[in-house]
């Protein structure tokens, strides 16, 4: 790297089940984070080794980025709704990357009987006499949901820790937080609305928009990484499937398939040769199917003559470039 080259950097989260997800999920699509010390807030990618790695805070990962300290980070999509700010200077990459999942969600005491919905809190509101205290770690997404409900007068407390106790000591009526299980909520009598949920969120991709824009290094960065996560995600739920079958050709062997539900493949079966000490007459046919349909296949394949059948998982799917990569350019020319 030249003095005038900035370093390309990705944020991961420092700590947490966020943290450890992270990690395990790059080094499943084969983007192994190497930190020789654990004790150090840096590290490497060996197969990125001009990606220079850093870890944050969640919260912190996203107003990085929007500051353009780092490049690229991946942290919870609820992080990002709350702290991207509104001057566009983000763009997310990727969405749902399949992990981290959790709700946020408006949570009321569970003595409040008649209290299901947004709208019965506006009853709550009349009753005693003020603005309703809430207190949240995402104000700025509490605040315009609350708006959409007509209770803009409502009274946000920005809070850290441990919010369920709220309500029982007093300083506030209800709170807004995330929920994985509920079991917390139930153990401390409180209970979600049915309407309440702000928002759905698992881990993202996201990136400084000025960068992408500015650095051809870190577009060049921003499409290799999109490639291997999106053909690793396409390959996760899919296994790659071997059967030897007897036919006259492989045409016919593929007709046969073709009357199958499941055995098609994504755009067909790959049917090959099989040299045999008898002569011919045996081919290898290869196909990609979802897991949830893997004994479907095997008896479908058993009903056109298939046998020893060898079944292995996928790392990556690689079709043509990644329609969240198309979209990143979309959204850079807007």
């Amino acid at each position: 790297m030249t003095s005038e080259q900035k370093e390309i950097r990705i944020a991961l989260p420092s700590k947490g089940r966020l943290a450890e997800q992270s990690l395990q999920f790059l080094n499943d699509a084969g983007l192994r984070v190497y930190k020789p010390n654990p004790r150090q807030y840096q590290a490497t990618i060996p197969a990125f080794p001009e990606l220079a790695v850093i870890f944050q805070r969640p919260g912190d990962i996203v107003v990085g980025v929007r500051q353009g300290s780092v490049d690229f980070g991946i942290t919870g999509w609820d992080m990002f709704a709350e702290r991207r700010g509104t001057e566009d200077k983000t763009l997310a990459l990727h969405a749902g990357l399949g992990f981290g999942h959790c709700t946020l969600n408006v949570i009321v005491p569970d003595k409040w009987n008649e209290v299901r919905q947004m709208g019965d809190l506006k009853k709550v509101r009349q009753e005693v006499g003020r603005p309703l205290r809430v207190a949240s770690k995402f104000p700025n997404v509490t605040k315009t949901y609350f708006e959409e409900y007509g209770l803009e007068d409502s009274k946000l407390i920005t809070a850290e820790g441990t919010l369920e106790i709220a309500p029982t000591v007093g300083y506030a009526d209800m709170i807004v937080d995330l929920v994985s299980t509920g079991t917390t909520l139930r153990d401390n009598r409180l209970r979600t609305l049915e309407d309440g949920t702000i928002l759905s969120s698992q881990a993202c991709l996201i990136a400084n928009r000025a960068s992408l824009q500015e650095n051809g290094q870190a577009m060049a960065q921003a499409k290799r990484l999109l490639e291997y996560i999106v053909a690793y995600l396409r390959a996760t739920d899919n296994l790659s499937v071997y059967a030897n079958m007897r036919g006259e050709s492989p045409e016919e062997i593929a007709q046969a398939m073709f009357t199958k539900e499941v055995i098609g493949g994504l755009q067909g079966p790959t049917i090959s040769p099989i040299v045999t000490r008898e002569g011919n007459g045996w081919y290898a046919a290869h196909l990609i199917i979802h897991k949830n349909q893997l004994s479907q296949a095997i008896a479908e394949l058993r009903e056109v003559g298939g046998s020893g059948v060898v079944v292995t998982p996928v790392t990556y799917i690689f079709e043509e470039e990644p329609q969240e990569y198309l979209d990143m350019l979309a959204a850079l020319e807007n």
